[in-house]
């Protein structure tokens, strides 16, 4: 494990490098980034299909295949996200608050780099320039360890990363991306608690869980997304609809999709057939309590583990409520503090669902599915984080700082000396 030591060496030293480039030097670096992968995007989606073929071949199918997979729009939105986040607010530096205290003291808070942040992920090539670009923004370098799964995709596109970043002077081993996948090499980053400062994981719950148990560095992270919508009393029913059919069947195996649909008793005749026709005719499969299954006659019987789950495909727990109250409960015990959505037109229900739940994310009358760093004006993510340290929810260039205090004086000691 020298090799890896080494790289993550270099990668901390790089990270210096990188703290040290101001505002303009840093959009440069991230427009230059987006336009070297669109230089070699042919070259990128020979890459990756060369990954889905190997992924078919070794049974991989469902969510992790279409995490997988690059097309000519994905590349796209992937080069679009890195000028996203050059446009974004420049995080390194800001004062976030200032005061001068009785004793004359001025005290600030300043936000500066994380310093080296280890990735590690699974099946998700565009992780490998969102979290370079992220990183890099935010005055960060970043150990990248992807999948197997997806290893030539992230190499290419991190060749095309690397070339931008020669042309702008900054050590390719900011943006450090490991080519020893064995799992014994993952463990030994994760104890490299004197040269990395902050671990992220992307993956599967067993991935996250993986981590979590095994490093010696800080870790953010959520373990997976259960996420809900409740169709209150007073819901407006073909909005909540709407709601319904794009949280579930536009991208059914990504962690802002809805995986639960709660609905009051009072619109439960009216709404419930209404989403099993519309549901149905796009694939999906309904497993719901009696009260459901009487209202649909094609619904299977839910079990308990069915509303722990996260199905990250075309299935749906449902269950009918009698009030918004037992739909809280029913969150707040199965619910993965990831997302939350209620679709009503009643306000003081709206603040009460907002209020009474901890998810890091709460919607009212908005589709899971905005549930994103790129959509909630991040520019992209880096992840989403359900451990409340020092970053909650969609992850930007923003979470990878911290806070330090900058303390200015005119010579005061804390323990004046009494003289004689």
């Amino acid at each position: 494990m020298n090799e890896l030591r080494t790289q993550a060496l270099a990668c901390r030293d790089a990270a210096l490098r990188v703290a040290a480039l101001d505002t303009d030097a840093k959009r440069s670096l991230l427009r230059d980034m987006a336009t070297a992968l669109e230089r070699h995007g042919i070259r990128i989606l020979a890459a990756n299909a060369q990954d889905m073929r190997h992924a078919a071949d070794n049974g991989v199918q469902g969510a992790m295949l279409d995490r997988l997979r690059l097309d000519e729009g994905r590349v796209a939105v992937i080069a679009q996200a890195l000028r996203d986040v050059a446009e974004l607010p420049d995080p390194v530096g800001v004062t976030t608050r200032s005061e001068t205290l009785a004793n004359g003291l001025l005290v600030e808070r300043v936000r500066i780099p994380l310093g080296v942040v280890a990735m590690i992920y699974e099946a998700r090539p565009n992780v490998t320039a969102d979290a370079a670009a992220l990183c890099l923004m935010a005055g960060n370098a970043v150990i990248l360890r992807g999948g197997s799964e997806a290893i030539h995709s992230n190499q290419a596109i991190a060749a095309a990363l690397h070339e931008a970043m020669h042309r702008h002077a900054v050590p390719a081993a900011a943006v450090t991306l490991i080519s020893d996948l064995r799992r014994e090499a993952m463990v030994a980053l994760l104890q490299l608690s004197d040269i990395v400062d902050l671990a992220i994981p992307r993956g599967g719950e067993g991935l996250i869980r993986f981590v979590t148990e095994h490093a010696r560095v800080p870790v953010i992270k959520h373990y997976k997304g259960v996420c809900h919508l409740f169709v209150d009393r007073a819901a407006d029913l073909p909005l909540a609809l709407d709601l319904l059919v794009d949280g579930k069947t536009s991208r059914p195996g990504v962690c802002n999709a809805l995986e639960t649909l709660l609905v009051h008793r009072d619109v439960a005749g009216q709404f419930l057939p209404l989403a099993a026709q519309a549901l149905a005719a796009r694939g999906v499969q309904l497993r719901g309590d009696d009260a459901t299954c009487a209202w649909v006659s094609d619904a299977v019987p839910v079990s308990d583990d069915d509303y722990a789950a996260e199905f990250l495909d075309l299935i749906l727990a449902v269950r009918v409520v009698d009030d918004l109250e037992q739909a809280i409960a029913h969150i707040r015990r199965y619910g993965s503090d990831h997302t939350e959505v209620i679709a009503t037109r009643d306000e003081a229900a709206a603040q009460r669902f907002v209020q009474a739940l901890r998810s890091s994310v709460v919607m009212v009358n908005a589709s899971s599915r905005f549930s994103d760093g790129g959509q909630l004006g991040l520019g992209a993510e880096i992840g989403i984080s359900t451990t409340r340290l020092h970053a909650y929810g969609p992850m930007g260039a923003e979470s990878l700082t911290v806070e330090r205090f900058v303390v200015r004086g005119q010579g005061q000691v804390r323990h004046p000396q009494i003289l004689a």
